[in-house]
């Protein structure tokens, strides 16, 4: 596999196995230098799986790939030493302060005792954590740990960094709080690998997705365009009344000729759409029947149906973990 000083990463037929499952399915992957790119599927899609195996976690079954030049297995070390990993869960000491974490990193990294406190109180004040730095990181919330652990992953500002599900478990706010770190990192100049279960995510942050399932990439693009090739428009409705979707369900899927999805939130529905014409009878009809409407919206179709309609389930499905329990 030749290299393209322009591409981050790039892979060619990259295959993992656990056994007889195969995780990672022939991937074929070009991630440009600069931005965001997502790995967006459910879990035991292959996402993590794939991720660890860039970074050189894991070695691969089959096919190769490329970071930053360099290829994963004869030059694991040089990839090592241009890349950052933050995975699922915290990795640093939680009997330590925030301040003690950052510093001893600084100084396994290299820098001296003076260097390694002042990034450190770089970074703290960077992510909002100044108040807690003398606290012991078990004392911290999960937004906090974190904040703290996408910190320790750029104590020297790395070239690529991989981020995997970073928001999984948080609060609104603290979600908020890691997307602005993702588009800090990128406007110095890091690019970033994201994995994501969630939709929204990967349409906030991702310049590019890939959409993974059972180890496949099955489509990539931008938002938009991803959004554009299931070739239709949306219709999303929101009821008064949550106890009424199964009418409004009914009568939609009759009036428009439709599949109708039920979306996570209890009082709202959607429907892929080609006869726009049929918009205004459907609505008509849910208002004769009694069926109050308090809002509805006609447009582009919402990644969570563009996953659906490419894979046949909701990207929350759980189906088949096995990724993360093999690897």
């Amino acid at each position: 596999m030749g290299s393209h000083p322009d591409l981050a990463t790039e892979a060619s037929g990259l295959v993992k196995t656990f056994g007889k499952v195969r995780a990672v399915d022939g991937i074929d992957l070009s991630v440009r230098t600069g931005g965001v790119y997502g790995f967006l599927g459910p879990n035991g899609a292959g996402k993590t799986t794939a991720i660890r195996v860039l970074a050189t976690l894991l070695p691969p079954d089959g096919g190769g790939a490329r970071v930053l030049g360099h290829d994963i297995v004869r030059e694991a070390n040089a990839v090592r030493g241009r890349v950052s990993l933050t995975g699922q869960f915290a990795s640093v000491d939680e009997d330590l302060t925030g301040m003690e974490n950052l510093v001893l990193l600084g100084r396994l990294l290299g820098y001296p005792r003076t260097q390694a406190k002042k990034r450190a109180g770089e970074l703290l004040d960077a992510f909002g954590l100044t108040d807690a730095a003398g606290r012991q990181v078990k004392t911290y919330s999960g937004g906090m740990r974190r904040r703290l652990d996408v910190a320790a992953s750029i104590v020297v500002r790395p070239d690529l960094i991989f981020l995997d599900e970073p928001t999984t478990g948080l609060d609104p706010r603290s979600r908020n709080q890691v997307w602005d770190i993702v588009r800090a990192l990128v406007s110095t100049g890091t690019t970033v690998l994201l994995t994501t279960q969630y939709l929204d995510e990967a349409d906030q942050l991702a310049d590019r997705i890939a959409v993974i399932d059972h180890g496949k990439i099955i489509a990539e693009g931008t938002s938009g365009e991803l959004k554009a090739s299931i070739g239709s428009g949306a219709l999303h409705v929101r009821l008064l009344d949550p106890g009424q979707r199964g009418d409004a369900e009914r009568l939609l899927a009759e009036t428009l000729g439709v599949a109708v999805h039920l979306d996570s939130d209890p009082a709202a529905l959607s429907a892929r759409i080609s006869d726009t014409e049929r918009v205004a009878h459907a609505l008509a009809q849910l208002s004769r029947s009694g069926v109050v409407v308090t809002h509805f919206a006609l447009g582009q179709p919402s990644l969570d149906e563009v996953f659906l309609a490419l894979t046949g389930h909701p990207a929350e499905a759980d189906d088949d973990a096995t990724e993360e329990n093999a690897a």
